[in-house]
């Protein structure tokens, strides 16, 4: 009885998280929830403040552009190719169109001071203005518009001022050195905190307001409004059409997670922001909240993976460049940093704010970046081999990078540390975390013989053999499956990491043991959890759902064991778990199918990514045994790389 009260559907206020729509210009992010309002948005960077997080409390901003009477929208959807999006609304007999963008134009600047940029410029950039259209189709429909910012997280209140006429006002706060700019067709009231408009459409009207926040002038007028639109719909057509996507059903899929990774990198650096959100619970109420709009170390290899395999070399060179940046000078690597490349990343409690559906606390800040994870070694190193493979060529800052982070391996691999998951628990010899030593070593190694350093490559070479032989002697139980850590019977979905980095060949009777058992002990309906936590000292209380980037790392695990047919079953329930706009937060509740944890997340959709590819080639290549080894074009493995974690 209690199991049933507790997972009984609650009323609330706030939307499900996978029920938020998705925007970028690869420099701010914002969430908008199926009522019409922006209800996540940090200016002037995507880990900046918030000027809108109803997300997190409903008193703590919003921005409603929607019918004035109706809060259920018809339809919503991307339009193709694209960050835009599109909101369908029916009121009585009227129709009408909204269209949402974080607009995106033509490089102007012409001094590096004025812009943020570090990375190559492109001929695109973000224009720092927030634009809203809506069309009305048929019949007429009252719409109405709501702009309530509350500046620094919720904690300072907006104060609104005219500015020359009804169609411009400006929002500010004492001591918050950001002002916003709202300028409109429709004609604004200013009532409080509020910046206000209402009128009724009709057939053929348009009408537009923008929120800007930079030196770029906002549409004054609906002409000026579509053309700035359009031309952002172009800018993302033509950066998708820059990739390649295999002609198959799951093509779709592939282009939304290559268009929500692009989404969160951060244009300046070519960092690549875990997700665009703070503190969204892992459960309902729970206490796993983490801000997660950061650069994960361990998250560079799959990127790099994701991006190369879906032609996107550009991206991918930029992240590693960034991360080459990061490491360059430092004597030893954190495992998270900001998007800037910032070191120091405190986290604070926000208590102010209650958090979604009231799970709290509210954090900002990551204490992770303090951790030692001894897996950022093995991730760094991937990278640096990934890209030596893709580019014919090892950027020669990247040797510097290789000599320490091999070293680092060497020297700490047989201490305990705080693992994948960055348990604030007692430290553990995690055996994920052994592998990517491994992987350190092992890669070095590689790197190091196409160096022609074959004294370096030997050294390492032997260091890595050691590892291994220590893994395999420690870390496997009496069942032949490979535990969490030395000692432990508990199972860890990491472990499905050591086919897909080659750590031992799928067809290993422990590797198979160890993907079978995770598939069948540690799932619930099929998803895979990360641990159990009644086995695992995370440092948090109470349960947690299924991670989806540990189900979708099963679908590559299970592909390499050669359990295709369950691959592809699993990994098409996967794809139907996901979003009404396919996008992927960082947990799925197996028995509601309700999203939670951070949203969207890269780490997700870089393991979608992996997935797919994996069950693609599968069919492939049954496709080209039964056509009698003839070549079915086009051929994924005619790219430079194979399936798994990496390319080996």
């Amino acid at each position: 009885m209690d199991d049933e009260i507790e997972h009984t559907p609650r009323l609330t206020a706030f939307p499900r998280i996978d029920d938020y729509g998705f925007i970028s210009d690869c420099e701010v992010t914002a969430l908008i929830a199926p009522n019409g309002a922006i209800e996540w948005m940090c200016l002037p960077r995507m880990d900046s403040p918030s000027v809108f997080a109803a997300i997190l409390d409903r008193s703590a901003g919003s921005f409603r552009f929607a019918p004035a009477d109706f809060t259920v929208p018809t339809d919503r959807r991307y339009v193709p190719g694209t960050l835009v999006m599109e909101t369908s609304w029916r009121s009585g007999e009227g129709w009408a169109t909204v269209r949402d963008v974080l607009l995106v134009g033509p490089w102007r600047h012409q001094k590096p001071g004025r812009s943020a940029h570090r990375r190559t410029p492109t001929d695109y950039d973000a224009e720092h203005i927030l634009l809203r259209t809506v069309h009305c189709e048929n019949g007429q429909i009252q719409f109405g518009l709501d702009c309530q910012p509350s500046f620094d997280y919720g904690r300072h209140r907006a104060q609104w001022e005219y500015l020359d006429s009804y169609h411009l006002a400006q929002a500010s706060a004492d001591g918050i050195d950001l002002q916003l700019t709202l300028s409109t067709d429709m004609r604004l009231g200013l009532e409080g905190t509020h910046a206000l408009a209402r009128t009724l459409l009709k057939a053929g009207d348009t009408r537009f307001c923008a929120l800007s926040w930079g030196s770029r002038d906002a549409p004054r007028t609906v002409e000026e409004a579509d053309e700035r639109l359009l031309r952002t719909i172009h800018h993302w057509r033509h950066w998708l059409a820059g990739g390649r996507f295999p002609d198959h059903p799951w093509a779709a899929q592939l282009t939304r997670s290559a268009l929500t990774l692009k989404g969160l990198t951060f244009a300046p650096t070519g960092a690549i922001s875990a997700a665009a959100t703070t503190s969204l619970p892992e459960t309902p109420g729970g206490q796993r909240n983490w801000d997660y709009r950061y650069s994960w170390i361990r998250d560079s290899a799959f990127a790099l993976w994701g991006l190369y395999t879906l032609g996107f070399s550009w991206e991918a060179n930029e992240f590693f460049s960034y991360i080459i940046n990061l490491t360059e000078d430092v004597r030893d690597m954190q495992i998270v940093y900001g998007i800037g490349g910032e070191t120091n990343l405190t986290e604070q409690t926000l208590t102010h704010l209650r958090g979604y559906e009231n799970a709290s606390p509210v954090r900002i800040g990551n204490g992770a970046y303090q951790q030692r994870q001894h897996d950022v070694w093995g991730a760094a190193l991937d990278a640096v081999y990934l890209y030596a493979r893709n580019q014919d060529q090892i950027d020669a800052r990247a040797w510097s990078l290789l000599g320490r982070a091999v070293k680092s391996a060497l020297t700490y691999w047989r201490e305990p540390d705080h693992g994948i998951w960055e348990v604030r628990g007692e430290p553990q010899h995690f055996t994920s975390s052994k592998v990517m030593c491994w992987v350190a070593a092992d890669r070095g190694a590689r790197l190091a013989r196409i160096h022609q350093d074959f004294e370096r490559a030997h050294r390492w070479q032997q260091a890595a053999d050691e590892i291994h032989a220590d893994i395999c002697s420690r870390a496997v139980d009496s069942r032949r499956v490979f535990t969490q850590y030395y000692g432990s019977t508990a199972l860890d979905a990491s472990t499905l990491l050591i086919p897909l980095v080659r750590f031992l060949p799928p067809d290993d009777d422990r590797v198979r043991n160890t993907v079978l058992a995770i598939a069948d002990e540690l799932t619930e309906d099929g998803l895979v959890l990360r641990y159990r936590v009644s086995e695992t000292d995370d440092g948090c209380a109470g349960e947690e759902g299924a991670f989806t980037i540990c189900s979708f790392w099963l679908v590559s695990a299970l592909s390499e064991i050669g359990e295709k047919k369950r691959a592809k079953q699993l990994c098409e329930k996967l794809l139907a778990y996901a979003s009404p706009l396919g996008l992927y937060a960082e947990e799925i509740d197996p028995r509601t199918g309700r999203h939670w944890g951070n949203y969207p997340q890269a780490f997700t959709h870089l393991a979608l990514i992996n997935a797919a590819m994996h069950v693609i080639q599968d069919e492939q290549a049954i496709l080209r045994q039964a056509l009698g080894g003839e070549s079915v074009a086009p051929r994924l493995d005619d790219a430079s790389f194979t399936p798994g974690y990496l390319h080996r």
